[in-house]
């Protein structure tokens, strides 16, 4: 039986709960993988959740960051932190076990203002997943690392690269470290299956960003060679975004064998 693992970055889970309340009754994916939570653990909907199906495993932080991930399945050897500088307090990295698969749930630093000492940041990060990724590939189990990365790989995923290609999420530093993410070994699912260009996970509230459709991509599922074998396919759901009280972003899904 095929498992479906999605992201998404909700931009507040009690501002957009009954959202995703829905989705999870609509889409019933198998794992869902939620960035920027924007609560502390113990403020968590897990009656609401569970009353979809799912079970919760939390890194939270008051009003900011925030990582989840919602399983319908058991979850197991769960780590909160991404490894690397025990002085990071912000709450961005939460791994587990589920269904054989090893999932995480990342958001990314944004970076703006570039460069900077949030830039630096940025790419200290990145540096630090990279370290990690490549432990979690060493141990052979099939692994889909996803969410916010805040990285538009190539100029296709930006409606308007001149404009962009001075942010954080575009930069020549930023992509760099991306595509050394994929050279260990790991496959960008969507882009694996879907070449074309426009298409976005991401719209900004502001200027009338989402009824013109120029958004971002910088939502992905990256899948080690154990799980990429095993994709049958990949999509954007832009559905979620057009409702009333949208998170900017749109949840990506990824089916498994």
């Amino acid at each position: 039986m095929a498992i479906r693992i999605a992201t998404w970055n909700v931009n507040s889970i009690r501002a957009r709960l009954a959202n995703v309340l829905d989705w999870l009754k609509s889409q019933q994916p198998d794992v869902l993988l939620l960035q920027e939570i924007k609560c502390q653990d113990e403020d968590f909907p897990v009656l609401e959740i569970g009353a979809c199906g799912y079970s919760a495993v939390v890194c939270g932080q008051k009003s900011y960051n925030g990582v989840a991930i919602l399983s319908r399945h058991p979850m197991s050897d769960i780590r909160r932190g991404l490894p690397g500088d025990g002085s990071d307090v912000q709450a961005r990295y939460v791994e587990a076990t589920v269904a054989g698969f090893r999932v995480a749930s990342l958001y990314l630093p944004n970076g703006n203002p570039a460069p900077g000492d949030k830039y630096d940041y940025k790419l200290a990060w990145m540096r630090r997943l990279l370290g990690h990724a490549a432990t979690l590939l060493h141990a052979g189990q099939p692994l889909v690392l996803a969410g916010d990365y805040n990285v538009c790989p190539t100029d296709d995923d930006v409606f308007d690269p001149v404009r962009w290609r001075d942010d954080a999420l575009c930069r020549p530093e930023s992509r760099a470290l991306f595509r050394a993410l994929l050279n260990l070994g790991l496959t960008e699912a969507f882009r694996a299956l879907h070449p074309e260009k426009g298409r976005y996970t991401f719209w900004d509230y502001q200027a009338g960003a989402w009824p013109r459709d120029e958004g971002l991509r910088i939502d992905h599922l990256l899948l080690s060679p154990q799980a990429a074998d095993r994709m049958l396919a990949c999509d954007i759901d832009k559905g979620p975004r057009g409702r009333d009280k949208a998170s900017d972003h749109t949840p990506v899904w990824v089916d498994l064998a």
